[in-house]
């Protein structure tokens, strides 16, 4: 029997993709474009490539950003314009908030495993108010530990007081997400994301966040 669910933040409930690319079209348009002569697509698009969907830190990107599009401008100022204002575009994918209402009136308990920085990912849980939801939100800076270390998740059933096996794992990321929560004894649910073409294994997959409490009807009907 299902009592807690556990979800990822990037990619699982904050569309990041779109997030991201509504936070550099605006710091563009901003600080680049006033002093710079730079196609705005062209800019953009590199972006995100370099940033490798959260993967590569921004202090990087940014230097070399400024290196590749002969940028004046220092990269410690966009990057702490990054960090203070990409909250501000902070969007969830849709019916976020009707699913965790939904898991809440049910009776489950709902935990939020996130990598990150702790101030950072603090200010999107409460850019998409959402952290009333949860019971307990874990961010690996202020935890000490990242996904997939099977710590992390682990330690997020002692908090609620569960078992591993009665806990289903959300997330968009097939070896930090799935692989690693299943490898604790959850079961998996995958937010399908196309970017990942890699075989795994996962539990039930979902397109759209509400279809979990369907999944989640149906596994309780089977006993």
């Amino acid at each position: 029997m299902i009592q807690a669910v556990m979800f990822d933040l990037d990619g699982t409930l904050l569309d990041r993709d779109r997030s991201l690319l509504q936070f550099v079209d605006e710091q563009f348009e901003r600080l680049i474009k006033p002093n710079n002569e730079v196609d705005k697509d062209s800019y953009i698009s590199r972006f995100v490539a370099l940033d490798s969907r959260g993967y590569v830190w921004k202090d990087i990107v940014y230097q070399e950003l400024i290196r590749e599009f002969e940028l004046r401008l220092d990269w410690n100022m966009l990057l702490d314009d990054y960090k203070k204002g990409f909250s501000n575009h902070a969007v969830s994918f849709p019916n976020m908030i009707e699913l965790l209402v939904s898991l809440k009136d049910k009776g489950y308990k709902l935990a939020m495993i996130t990598n990150g920085f702790g101030d950072f990912q603090a200010s999107n849980i409460h850019a998409l108010k959402i952290a009333r939801y949860f019971d307990e939100i874990l961010i690996s800076e202020r935890e000490g530990l990242r996904k997939p270390d099977p710590a992390i998740f682990l330690r997020a059933t002692e908090k609620l007081n569960v078992e591993p096996a009665a806990c289903v794992y959300v997330g968009d990321h097939p070896v930090n997400d799935i692989t690693a929560s299943k490898a604790t004894g959850m079961r998996g649910i995958w937010k399908e994301d196309t970017y990942y073409t890699e075989s795994f294994e996962y539990d039930a997959k979902v397109k759209d966040l509400i279809e979990i409490g369907h999944i989640l009807e149906q596994w309780k009907s089977r006993g």
